[in-house]
C-alpha cells in the first residue's frame, strides 16, 4: 500500500472516531434534556425476589409507586430541591446530616424516596453512607427467613 492509501484509511477511521463521538453526545444531550436531575438521581439495584406488593419489600426499596411525599421532621430540606449539591453551604450539609443521623436504619430507604421525590439531591458523601445502610438491610432481610 502507498502513502495515499494509508492517508485515507487514517482520516476514515478519525471520520468514524468523530461520527461515533458526535452521536454519544447527541444521546447523553438528550438524555439529560429528558430527565435533568438524572446524575444525582439514586440508583439501586432491584432484587428480582422481591415483588414489592408487601410492606417489608417496600420499605426497603427506594423505588415508590406512590407519589406521596412523606417528611421525615425535614421540611426546611426543601429549599435544596432542584440544587446542585456542589454548591451547598457548610448550614445545608449540617442540616442534611442532622436529618441523616437522626434517622433510623430502617427510615434511610424511605427517607431517600421522599427527596428524590422532593428533587433533593444529596451530596456523594452522604448518598454513598445512605445507600451502604440501604444495601445493608437489604442484605440482612434478604438472609433471614421471611414469611408471607
Amino acid at each position: 500500500m502507498g502513502l495515499v492509501e494509508n492517508i485515507l484509511i487514517l482520516v476514515a477511521f478519525l471520520a468514524l472516531g468523530l461520527v461515533t463521538l458526535v452521536l454519544t453526545e447527541w444521546r447523553e444531550r438528550k438524555r439529560k434534556k429528558a430527565n435533568p436531575q438524572a446524575d444525582h438521581m439514586i440508583r439501586v439495584p432491584v432484587d428480582d425476589a422481591c415483588c414489592g406488593r408487601h410492606l417489608v419489600c417496600e420499605r426497603e426499596s427506594l423505588l415508590t409507586t406512590r407519589p406521596e411525599i412523606v417528611y421525615y421532621d425535614d421540611e426546611e430540606l426543601d429549599r435544596l430541591a432542584g440544587l446542585d449539591p456542589s454548591t451547598f453551604s457548610e448550614r445545608d450539609m449540617h442540616d442534611l446530616n442532622d436529618v441523616f443521623s437522626t434517622l433510623h436504619d430502617s427510615e434511610i430507604a424511605g427517607w431517600l424516596r421522599s427527596l428524590q421525590l422532593r428533587n433533593i439531591a444529596l451530596p456523594d458523601e452522604l448518598k454513598d453512607a445512605a445507600l451502604m445502610i440501604v444495601a445493608e438491610r437489604r442484605n440482612t432481610s434478604s438472609s433471614s427467613p421471611q414469611s408471607d
